[in-house]
């Protein structure tokens, strides 16, 4: 075994699997993404940046290569979205979704798994993610990593390409970034007609900070940019393509250094 669905796996399956292999947990969320995205698409590209991931490590496995045993959970496609309210989205408090984590977690670890991974797809949800991972290390005997997708390049890629080209659009919320993502994972689903989003000044302070190192919300910032940070209409398949690869080879790789990490010392 490489990988393997939780959801298609027997009990049985699911508790020899548990004591070596590494639980993946994708998050993600339901909100507005402009006018011209779905309401889905943190939960479609976690999905599809884990997908692309563990397929490239199903093939290192063909191939030879060491690779753990892993163990994909079903995607948690509710987040902590309340600044999208302003137009529709489906919220967890961040009390309430830090609690689903943590039960999540110790259900995990009540199975028999001592590694667990979060990759998550939304930005709201990144601090509670890893706080959760953190009280979770605290209260059983396991080791727990998380990330949030786009932060995972593929550092073995020689050449510059869009990432640092468009650097200040990553990840951005329904702008150029996650609309190359989805034009490349979920075409279909693309508005592209409604993509254009007009200059808005001054740019929002969420986004574009003051100062370096400073977090700033001010209120109503969201509902006053139409809901993206950034013009898509610049955005297209093959960029997204090469984004997504990037993301997902980034992904593998640190499943990989994540295992090496964290194995049992004999």
């Amino acid at each position: 075994m490489t990988h393997r669905n939780l959801t298609e796996a027997t009990w049985r399956e699911t508790r020899a699997a548990a004591p070596d292999a590494i639980a993946v947990l994708p998050i993600g969320s339901q909100e507005q993404h402009a006018e011209h995205l779905p309401m889905g698409t943190d939960t479609m590209l976690a999905d599809a940046v884990v997908s692309r991931a563990l397929a490239l490590l199903d093939e290192r496995a063909a191939a030879g290569d060491d690779v753990p045993d892993l163990v994909r959970l079903p995607t948690l496609p509710y987040g902590h979205s309340p600044h999208h309210l302003f137009a529709a989205a489906l919220t967890l408090s961040a009390p309430v979704l830090g609690m689903v984590l943590d039960e999540l977690l110790d259900s995990l670890a009540a199975c028999g798994y001592r590694r667990v991974l979060v990759v998550n797809g939304h930005g709201g949800n990144d601090e509670i993610m890893r706080l959760a991972v953190k009280r979770f290390a605290l209260r059983a005997d396991v080791t727990a990593a998380a990330c949030s997708y786009w932060t995972l390049i593929d550092t073995g890629e020689p050449e510059a390409d869009a990432d640092e080209k468009h650097a200040e659009l990553v990840p951005g919320h329904a702008g150029w970034f996650e609309t190359s993502l989805m034009l490349a994972a979920q075409p279909e689903l693309v508005r592209a007609e409604r993509a254009r989003r007009e200059p808005v000044e001054p740019p929002p302070l969420f986004d574009k900070p003051p100062y370096p190192g400073l977090t700033v919300e001010r209120h109503g910032e969201w509902e006053r940019v139409g809901g993206a940070t950034d013009d898509a209409a610049g955005a297209d398949a093959a960029h997204g393509e090469r984004l997504l690869d990037r993301r997902a080879r980034g992904l593998a790789r640190a499943v990989l250094a994540f295992d090496a990490a964290s194995r049992p010392v004999a």
